[in-house]
C-alpha cells in the first residue's frame, strides 16, 4: 500500500457555522463548503469538517496536528481564545511522558486536538 494523504472527518458539533469560523480564525483555509461538509487546509494537511453532532463521539475524538513552531502556534491560539467567541478550552504547551511537547485544544464540538511540534 502506497499512501498519499490521510484526511480525517471532524464533527462540527451543534453549530456548523461557528465551527467553520473557528477553524478559519485558527488559521485553516476553507477550500470548499456546503450544508453538510467543508474542506479545510493548512500547508499540505487537510481535513473534512462534517456537519455532524454526537456529543459522546465528539468528547472521545482526538486528533494530532504537528506544527513547525509550537510556541508561535500557542501565541495564535491564545489570541483566538482571548476574545471568547468560541466555547473552547486550551492547555498551555506541556512536555508529556511520551516525549512530546503539546498544546491541548478542545474545539467547539468537544474534539481534543493534540498540537505538537515537528522534531
Amino acid at each position: 500500500m502506497k499512501t498519499l494523504k490521510l484526511r480525517p472527518f471532524i464533527p462540527s458539533g451543534q453549530d456548523y457555522a461557528l465551527a467553520q469560523r473557528f477553524f478559519e480564525d485558527l488559521g485553516f483555509t476553507k477550500l470548499y463548503s456546503d450544508n453538510g461538509l467543508s474542506i479545510f487546509r493548512t500547508g499540505e494537511q487537510e481535513f473534512f469538517l462534517q456537519n455532524f453532532h454526537n456529543q459522546e463521539f465528539q468528547n472521545n475524538y482526538m486528533i494530532e496536528l504537528v506544527v513547525e513552531n509550537l510556541d508561535e502556534t500557542w501565541t495564535h491560539i491564545q489570541a483566538v481564545a482571548s476574545d471568547n467567541k468560541y466555547p473552547i478550552k486550551v492547555k498551555e504547551p506541556t512536555l508529556y511522558p511520551w516525549g512530546k511537547r503539546e498544546v491541548h485544544l478542545i474545539d467547539p464540538a468537544g474534539v481534543c486536538w493534540h498540537i505538537s511540534e515537528a522534531k
